[in-house]
Parts: C-alpha cells; structure tokens; sequence
C-alpha cells in the first residue's frame, strides 16, 4: 500500500475511503489513483473514481445526471434522453442566426441617425459646388445656356429628354427670355445659398433638384459627368436628413425638448430608416462609379503604359496651368506612379472601407487624387462632388473630435488676441 493510503476505518462498510495527497496535481492524483485501484464498486458493479461521486456515493455527478438518475451528461444526450452526440439541430442554429442579423440590421437601419456630420458636409459642399458652378457660368450665361447658344439647335430641339418633360422644362421656356433667364439663374443660385445654410433643407431641396436639372439640361455639350452624378446624389439626398449638425435647421430644432432623440414622434423609426438608405445609396453610387472609373482605365493601353496623365495635362481644354503641368509631368516615374496609383486607389476603395486605418489612406488618397483634377484639369466642380459625398465615410466621432478641437482653438486664441490688441494700444 503507497504512503498516501489510510486504513479503512471501523464499521465504515464495504466502501473504503481514502484520503488524497493536498500537494499532488489534478493529474498526478488521476494517474496514481487508476495504478493504485482508487476506485468505489457500485452495487451493479460500476466503477467510479472519488472525485466523481456524489455524497452518496453514486457515481454521476450533478452535471452528468439526468433527472431519472442516468450518467448521460447534457451535451452528450439528444433530446429523448439517449446518449448521442448532443449537438443544438441545424435548423435551430440557421433561426438563430437569421433572428441575430435581422435585429442587427433593424438596430443599423432605425436605431439612430448614422453620418450627421458627413451628410452636413455633404449639404454644405453640393450647395457650395451649386452655386459655384453658377457664378462661375454668370458672366457668360447668355453664351453658355441662353440665347447666345441657339447656333447648336438645343433651344429648337434639345438633344436631352429633360426639356421635354414639364417639370424639368421651367428654363427651357424662360431662356428666349434674357431678363427672366438671369432672373431665374439668381434665384437658383439663392436657393443653393439656402442649402449651404441648412434652413427647411427637406422643402427646399426638391424645388433645387427640379429647377438644377431644368437648367443644367439647357446644353448638353456644357456638361459633363459631374453633373449627371450632382443629380444622383440630390435624389438620395432628398431622403436624407442632412441638417441635424451645422445647419439652421438645427439651431431651430434644438429649442424642441424632443429633439435630437425623440424628434419625429411615431415614425421617428421611417425617417430614420430613410436616412440610413440613402447613405447606403450614396455610398453604393460613389463606389460603383470610382470602380467602373479604375476597371475602364486598367483596360487603356496608356494606362497600362503608366503615359495616360501625361496626355490631358498637355492640351488645351484640360491644360489650365501649363506650367503645374509641365512641373508635374517632367519626371517619368512621378507619372508612372499618378497614372497607376489613380487605378489601384479608385478600384481598391470600396474594399479599403471595411477597416479603420485602410479607410483613412482610401479617403487621403482618393482626396488627393481629386485635388489633382481640381487643379490640373479644370474640373474643380466635378471633384468638389465626389468630395462632398466621400465625407460620409468619416465617422461622426472623428468630425465631433475635430469641431470640439477647432472650438477650443477658436477660445483660446481669442482673448489672446484681444489682449495683444489692448496692449498695443496702451503702448
């Protein structure tokens, strides 16, 4: 008998009882008790360890014991009570996941307002680009979309299908018209103004998209694809709710105790619902058209060549400032790597969404890549759309992040100021 065994006690009956060593582990103590025959014989002639007893002596534990006494532990019995590989069914475990993402995806879409700040951006930015496409055209209206244009036959037979319809046809029958063609041009651009400002941006809006439209239709050799994507995003935009931050609108509402949690009352869930899809529309818009933009690319022999920036930057309708172009131009790698970095950034984009740090190089280079249109290309316009749409990516906590800092900087530099003011004055 080893040294760790005691004698059975008197009368303690047929079972003997041992005492276990304190200082042995788990599984030396499991090894030395099935070489010494530490085991109790149960009345059917069962074999049971000492840490696998109960009190009384039954060799099933408290998790192993079905209700009627039998040793088949719970994730090894089916559901009649029979010892099986007790796994949850398939179909239970198919309701459960479908239940988990069906909650998941209702939370997403009518839990709370997503992108406030980026969709405010968004307002400001399409206003912006709005009334500057318009100011910039002002001068040279009568030339561009009035009658200083009737020589390309547009007035008499629109090569669009918009001036045909009545609701996009307002400037169409105004522009024979000067006075009320410029009329009409101011008050678009007030409108734009309006946007820019956030004040009843949910009325304001659609009368903005019929009038826009209705105008930009006027020649279609002026436009380009900016403006077919300027329309786009307005449509989604019109489901947005786009003033909750930085707007009029919101300084208004904020005097309602119900606003910003409770605004809406009962169908405060479908406005926020219509919210979120038309961010997943915005979104699904921008990366369809920078991936059909990088996939028709990659199919261009210049581009391959890694030649295709050097072409637009040296002609005259693309070539705004030849000597940007020429400096940009003059070192072969340096357009190898605009020509080849404008594809990977425009088809790796929507994948580079799906993380934190990848998402913040997408949208660095992608901005970047749009200043360079802006700039060396003449589209400021064009780019300054894409811009305002790709600022729904930032997340909210990174815009409230950057308005809390700029608000510190604006107080604290203030009083500064003012004391130097003072002080000079004194002197």
């Amino acid at each position: 008998m080893n040294s760790d065994e005691t004698t059975p006690k008197d009368g303690a009956g047929d079972v003997p009882v041992y005492e276990e060593a304190t200082t042995a582990s788990a599984k030396k103590r499991a090894k030395d008790s099935a070489l010494r025959g530490d085991e109790a014989v149960h009345g059917d002639g069962t074999v049971a360890s000492a840490r696998d007893r109960d009190d009384d002596g039954t060799a099933a534990s408290a998790r192993d014991r079905d209700d009627d006494g039998t040793a088949a532990s719970a994730r090894d019995r089916d559901y009649d009570g029979v010892g099986a590989v007790g796994l949850v069914p398939l179909t239970t475990l198919v309701r459960t996941k479908i239940a988990n993402g069906w909650n998941w995806l209702e939370e997403m879409l009518t839990g709370r307002y997503h992108a406030t700040y980026g969709l405010a951006v968004t307002r400001i930015l399409i206003g912006i680009t709005g009334l500057g496409l318009i100011l910039t055209n002002f001068n040279a209206r009568h030339y561009t979309f009035g009658v200083g244009s009737a020589w390309n036959g547009e007035i008499a037979a629109p090569k669009s299908d918009f001036p045909n319809i009545w609701l996009f046809s307002l400037f169409h029958r105004a522009v024979t018209v000067p006075p009320l063609f410029t009329a009409m041009m101011i008050g678009l651009a007030v409108l734009a103004v309006v946007i820019i400002l956030g004040w009843r941006t949910r009325i304001v809006l659609p009368f903005y998209l019929v009038l826009w439209v209705s105008f930009i239709e006027l020649n279609d050799g002026a436009g380009d694809q900016g403006d077919n994507a300027y329309r786009m995003f307005l449509i989604a935009l019109l489901f947005a709710d786009t003033t909750r931050r930085w707007s009029l609108d919101a300084r208004r509402r904020a005097r309602s105790p119900r606003f910003p949690e409770t605004d809406g009352g009962s169908w405060r869930w479908a406005l926020i619902m219509a919210n979120n899809l038309a961010i997943v529309v915005l979104a699904f818009q921008v990366c369809a058209i920078y991936m059909s933009g990088g996939l028709y690319k990659a199919g261009g022999a210049a581009w391959q060549h890694g030649f295709a920036v050097y072409n637009p930057l040296h002609t005259q309708q693309f070539g705004t400032w030849p000597v940007l172009s020429d400096l940009m131009t003059a070192w072969g790698p340096m357009v190898v790597a605009i020509s080849w970095g404008s594809i990977l950034f425009q088809c790796a984009f929507p994948f580079m969404l799906f993380n934190r740090y990848t998402r913040i190089v997408g949208l660095l280079g992608i901005l970047s890549f749009h200043l360079g249109i802006a700039l060396l290309m003449g589209l400021p316009w064009f780019s300054l759309t894409m811009i305002a749409v790709d600022a729904i990516f930032i997340r909210d906590r990174s815009f409230a992040k950057l308005a809390a800092y700029l608000r510190h900087w604006w107080t604290s530099t203030a009083p500064r100021a003012a004391g130097g003011t003072g002080a000079k004055a004194g002197r």
